[in-house]
């Protein structure tokens, strides 16, 4: 009972998610990507996540690809 109660949530906030990344989109005209960051769902740039991989915010090697990956949605 506890898992489902936690995917609904999870489910309301990934649904949450994913509207403002193309709301964003399309205001915008740039690639957003829902990501889960530290427990929590953010909705990031594609402009953000170069300026970061540039500034080597993350590890040796990652490339945003990879991050693309791992994304929970992109938008188009």
């Amino acid at each position: 009972m506890i898992k489902l109660i936690k995917d609904i949530i999870f489910a309301w906030k990934y649904k949450r998610a994913v509207r403002k990344a193309k709301k964003l989109s399309a205001l915008f005209g740039m690639k957003y990507y829902v990501l889960s960051m530290g427990g929590n769902l953010k909705v990031v740039p594609k402009q953000n996540i170069r300026h970061l991989v540039r500034t080597r915010r993350f590890r040796k090697g990652v490339k945003v690809s990879d991050i693309e990956k791992h994304a929970l949605y992109v938008t188009v």
